[in-house]
């Protein structure tokens, strides 16, 4: 099983240049874990691109069914205490945002603060850099992806 951030899991929503790579890793580990919140992040990013006229409505819409799919069968690193002072710690050794903070720790006390034993799939660089410089293994990523 690999942790997947938010920015892995839109390609398996809507077709972007990483989403052949990224159905072909989901395809091999159907084991999903993700933070508490991915799923509302997956729906902002969606949104986002239906508000802004990049996303017709039926495709977003398929978006939509296919979060709702994928994520009924996810694992989800739920919110607490611990997870809240790591992506603080985070925010202040790292140069990340709030939420990829909060991505960073779910999967560091997912791997029960061994990061060298979790997986972690990510098309983000700044939380790549981050969870590379806390020990985690990255899955490696298509070359066109990137923050």
């Amino acid at each position: 099983m690999k942790f997947w951030d938010s920015s892995a899991i839109v390609p398996l929503l809507l077709k972007e240049p990483a989403t052949v790579g990224m159905q072909a890793l989901a395809a091999r580990d159907a084991g999903m874990l993700v933070w508490w919140a991915s799923q509302v992040e997956c729906a902002s990013a969606i949104a986002r691109l239906e508000r802004d006229g990049a996303l017709d409505e039926a495709p977003a819409a398929a978006a939509f069914d296919r979060l709702k799919q994928i994520a009924a069968g996810w694992h989800e690193v739920e919110a607490g205490d611990a997870i809240r002072e790591a992506a603080i710690r985070f925010l202040r050794v790292h140069p990340l945002r709030a939420a990829d903070a909060l991505q960073l720790a779910a999967a560091f006390i997912a791997a029960d603060r061994q990061p060298s034993s979790l997986e972690l799939v990510t098309l983000d660089d700044r939380l790549a850099a981050a969870a590379r410089k806390e020990g985690f293994v990255l899955v490696d990523r298509p070359s066109s992806a990137g923050d």
